[in-house]
C-alpha cells in the first residue's frame, strides 16, 4: 500500500501564521491568498492539512485559546498572590499581548466576535468565537463569587456586574491598543477599573 504523501512544510508554523492573518485581518477580511502568502505554501496544501477557510479558521482559533488565552487565564490562580495581584497580572499579560503583537496588534477574539453581527461568519465557527467570549466572564465571575478575599471586600455581592466590568476593559483596551495606545496608557486605566470595583 502506497504511504500517504508527506508534507513539506512545519504544521505548527504554518498554523501559526494563519492565527497571525486571522488576527490581522479577521475572518471576512482574509483572503486564500493572504493565507496562502503569509503560511508560505500553496492553496492545495492548506485544503489538504486544514480543510477550507472556514476549517482553517476554527484551527486557527483553537491554536490562539490554547497558547495565548490560557496562559493569561493561569494568572488568576497564582497561589500566594493577593487577589488585586492575580486580577492585575493577568490583565496587564493580556495588555502586553494586545500592544505587542507584530502586525496584529489587539485582540484576536474581540476583533473576531465584532464581525458575528454582520452574519459573515459561518456557524462553527460563530459558535466556537461565542463559546470563547464566555470563558473571561465565568471565570471572573467565579472567582469574585468564590474567592475567600473576595467575599471579605464584599466583591462577591456584585459577582456578575464586577466580571462584566473588567471584561468590558479588556475588550477597550483592545480597541485603544489596535489604534496605538501605550501600555502605560492602558495600565492606568486597568489600574482605575481594579481600584473602582473595590480592588484598591
Amino acid at each position: 500500500m502506497a504511504s500517504g504523501r508527506r508534507r513539506e512544510f512545519d504544521y505548527e508554523l504554518a498554523l501559526n501564521a494563519a492565527m497571525y492573518v486571522f488576527w490581522q485581518k479577521g475572518y471576512s477580511g482574509t483572503s486564500m491568498s493572504d493565507l496562502i502568502e503569509r503560511m508560505n505554501i500553496n492553496k492545495p496544501s492548506i485544503y489538504r492539512a486544514f480543510g477550507n477557510k472556514e476549517d482553517l479558521f476554527i484551527k486557527a482559533t483553537e491554536r490562539y485559546l490554547e497558547i495565548k488565552m490560557k496562559p493569561h487565564m493561569a494568572l488568576l490562580f497564582e497561589e500566594g498572590a493577593t487577589l488585586k495581584g492575580r486580577f492585575k497580572k493577568h490583565m496587564m499579560s493580556i495588555v502586553d499581548m494586545q500592544c505587542s503583537t507584530p502586525d496584529a496588534k489587539g485582540c484576536y477574539l474581540v476583533l473576531c466576535q465584532s464581525e458575528l453581527i454582520s452574519g459573515g461568519i459561518p456557524m462553527q465557527a460563530e459558535l466556537l468565537l461565542k463559546s470563547a467570549e464566555a470563558i473571561p466572564t465565568k471565570c471572573y465571575a467565579d472567582i469574585f463569587s468564590n474567592d475567600p478575599e473576595a467575599i471579605l471586600l464584599g466583591l462577591s455581592q456584585n459577582a456578575q456586574s464586577n466580571s462584566l466590568c473588567l471584561y468590558t476593559m479588556l475588550k477597550g483596551t483592545a480597541a485603544m491598543a489596535r489604534s496605538g495606545a501605550l501600555r502605560a496608557e492602558l495600565e492606568y486605566s486597568v489600574d482605575s477599573i481594579l481600584a473602582g470595583i473595590g480592588l484598591d
